[in-house]
């Protein structure tokens, strides 16, 4: 079994977002660590980008102070692997085409898999040209995470039978944070995906509501909580890891 999968195995899984260097690379790892403390089954971790189309305002905005406070991908991958020495809960890297281009696309999955990262989300990376990267990630044994969105309409059995370690199901129409509440039929999503495969599906929120969270847990075995936890680095900085912590333990109370 792939490390992703098991984060699913103990019941609903909670993955928390966090982009990487918001303020900062040491409090990046501070957050990191309490969320696992706190309950997290999966991080995803972004890599910041400068042109980041799929984001809204709150997560565009920890990218550029990401940036603008010296991320960059070889500091993050020094960053993990500082992390791995003592936590092995499932990581992916979320990030854009770009970034892993620019890098050398072999290079940069490669050192993924020599520092722990067990999945890569692109959301940039239409399904239909997915094979830019997935031999490559197949040769490391990276997970390539397939996405599916309310706009994926036909095509979402599709992508669920070639899905690897789990499907990263979008819950809203547009980019990220730009609408309250989940605005599409997850149910018949989710039992679009049953029909073909019995890989796991993880909702990503936009919300911090719990009603939402408890919603999408019913539906679906994992929840995705991103721009809830960036409000609060932006709100906090460097003193965010306790409030980080709360939220996580609070949302991972109720999808269970």
């Amino acid at each position: 079994m792939s490390n992703l999968r098991k984060a699913f195995e103990k019941g609903k899984a909670f993955i928390p977002f966090i982009t990487c260097g918001d303020p900062d690379l040491e409090t990046t790892g501070k957050i990191v660590r309490e969320a696992v403390k706190n309950g997290a089954d999966l991080i995803e971790l972004g890599i910041p980008f400068s042109d980041p189309t799929a984001e809204g305002p709150v997560i565009q905005s920890a990218n550029a102070r990401a940036l603008a406070g010296g991320a960059t991908t070889d500091k993050i991958f020094d960053l993990v692997r500082e992390l791995r020495k003592e936590l092995t809960i499932p990581l992916v890297f979320m990030t854009y085409a770009n970034v892993v281009f620019s890098y050398d696309s072999e290079r940069f999955i490669r050192t993924c898999a020599e520092i722990g990262i067990d999945g890569l989300v692109i959301p940039d990376l239409p399904f239909e040209e997915r094979d830019e990267f997935l031999p490559i990630c197949r040769k490391y044994r990276v997970a390539l995470i397939s996405m599916v969105t309310p706009a994926s309409s036909g095509r979402i059995a599709m992508i669920a039978r070639e899905a690897e370690g789990f499907l990263y199901v979008v819950s809203c129409l547009g980019l990220t944070e730009t609408r309250d509440g989940i605005s599409t039929d997850l149910a018949s999503i989710v039992r679009a995906v049953r029909e073909v495969s019995d890989v796991p599906c993880a909702v990503r929120l936009e919300s911090s509501t719990f009603e939402e969270a408890e919603m999408a847990a019913h539906e679906a075995d994992g929840v995705i909580a991103g721009s809830p936890l960036v409000k609060l680095i932006e709100h906090y900085g460097a003193n965010a890891v306790v409030p980080v912590g709360e939220l996580i333990q609070r949302m991972k109370n109720v999808i269970r």
